[in-house]
This record gives C-alpha cells, structure tokens and sequence, in this order.
C-alpha cells in the first residue's frame, strides 16, 4: 500500500525524477557558505520555537532507513520481482544499521544530553531523509540491479567498500563517542563534587559543556567524526559502484552541508578557545582542511 500514490514508494518515472533532481541538492547549500546561523549542537541559539534536541534529532533522522526498508518490501512486487539480489539487501542493511545508529541509539541512549533543535532544521533534514532514503530506497528495491548477474564480477569492489564503510562506521562512533565522555566526565565531578557537600543522591544537569579533545584523529582535526562518515559513506558508493547513482549523490550531498557546518565550527572552536589552542588543527580532513 502506498503512502503517497507513485511518490512513496517511487514509481519509477518519479524516482528517476527524483534521482536526477537530488544531483543539484549542492546548489542548495550555497546558503550554509554565508551565514554561520545554524540552529543546532555547539552553535543552537535561544528561540521560543527550540525543541528538546534528543526527540528532535530522533524524529528528523529515522525516516532515512524506514524510508528504504518501505521500498525495499514494496516496490519488488510491483515490479514483478520475486527475489532481490543478496548485495541489494547488503546496501540496505548497511544503511539502516547505521541510521539505527544515528538516529535512535546514539541520541537516546548514549548521548548524555543534546542542544535544543530549531524546527527549521528537524523539517530541513526531515525532508533530506525522506528524498535521500526514496532514491537509495527505489534503486536498491528494483530500479537499480533486479539479479545476481547484474553483480558478477563485483566481489572486490565489495569487500573494498565494506571495509571503508565499517572502518567510517566504528571511527565515526569512536570520534562521537570521545565528545559524549567530556559531557560524562562532567556529570562524574559534579556527582563527586554534589556527595563531597553531603548531597548524595543528587545529579546535576549538563547540558552545554564543550572541551577540544585530545585522542584519535582530534588531534589533526575539530570533526573527525564528519571524517570518518565520509569514508563511511564512501565505501557505500563503492559497493554499489561509479554508476550508482543514489550513492553517488549522497556522499556529494553530504559533503556539501556538512562541510561549510565544520568550518563555521572551526570559527567557534578559535572564538571560544583561541588561535594557539586550536594549534594547526584543521576543521576536518587531516592536513587538507
């Protein structure tokens, strides 16, 4: 059953439309190059409108790999597909591992707490999940490879592109995890600090608490985890190959939001704690940029 008739799940004359009209999503981002206003993590602004970020980025980043399981289960029977190829359900694994990741672990059960989230930016990437998750979604339900044969030959490619996208998946968790251990390490003075005072019992709120931390790739850059989801999703489009599409677009999406976002964070990291601090950091490839 369609949620949206010929939209959602794709037909294929609309996700070819789709797929053609995502290429450009760039030319979007030329906004992010001239403003550093950006509502959300180290650089979220007071508003009446906030929502509490854990919910917020939840809500705006699940609908990516629900979005591809829905074709993935839909769109074969309408195609007359009986079975899809094992490299096709590879891919969508391997995206839906890492949004439950993303979207669903990582905020609500290991983040410690999270920036309030302007609704611009939940209904901003709401809607990039949506689009993105519908093209990845139709071409590995039925409008991409429909067989076997369509990957023959395809092995190395593969197993190259796994071991990019797992090496992306776990540095990208590594990196995340060293900024929630400066919010943990916090709550952890604070307890002692609170039971110290004969306040046994009592947590402390923390919320906004920023350091520049020292292990892994932060020492060449400020956002290595931005670094590692690049090879993630590098090694991706390196599984389906050059002419898949979807992939392509998505790593080239990805790298034009995400990229001005790490050098306006840049900009707050010398603001905050200064040129000689920062040292010769880069903002997010290691002695590039």
């Amino acid at each position: 059953m369609a949620i949206v008739d010929t939209w959602l799940p794709p037909s294929r004359e609309h996700w070819e439309l789709m797929t053609y009209l995502w290429q450009f999503f760039p030319i979007l981002t030329f906004v992010q190059w001239l403003t550093d206003w950006y509502p959300q993590g180290k650089t979220s602004t007071s508003s009446r409108f906030n929502l509490p970020g854990k919910l917020a980025w939840a809500v705006m980043e699940t609908p990516g790999f629900m979005v591809v399981l829905y074709c993935m289960f839909t769109i074969p029977a309408k195609q007359g597909i009986e079975k899809l190829p094992p490299a096709n359900w590879l891919m969508a694994a391997l995206f839906t591992i890492h949004y439950i990741y993303r979207a669903l672990i990582s905020p609500l059960f290991l983040n410690p707490s999270m920036s309030p989230i302007h609704p611009f930016i939940l209904l901003s990437a709401l809607s990039f999940q949506v689009i993105n998750g519908s093209c990845i979604g139709g071409y590995l339900a039925g409008y991409g490879p429909t067989t076997i044969h369509d990957w023959t030959g395809t092995a190395p490619r593969i197993e190259t592109g796994m071991m990019m996208f797992f090496a992306g998946f776990i540095g990208n968790i590594y990196h995340e995890d060293e900024l929630r251990e400066i919010r943990r390490a916090t709550a952890r003075n604070q307890q002692r600090k609170a039971e110290a005072q004969g306040e046994k019992g009592k947590e402390g709120k923390v919320d906004k608490v920023y350091m520049i931390p020292e292990n892994g790739l932060f020492r060449a850059v400020l956002y290595p985890h931005y670094f590692c989801e690049w090879i993630e999703w590098c090694g991706f489009w390196a599984i389906g190959g050059l002419a898949c599409t979807p992939a392509r677009n998505f790593v080239f999406n990805e790298l034009s939001t995400m990229l001005p976002r790490a050098l306006n964070g840049k900009r707050w990291y010398i603001e905050r704690f200064g040129k000689e601090k920062i040292g010769s950091r880069k903002a997010v490839i290691p002695g590039l940029i």
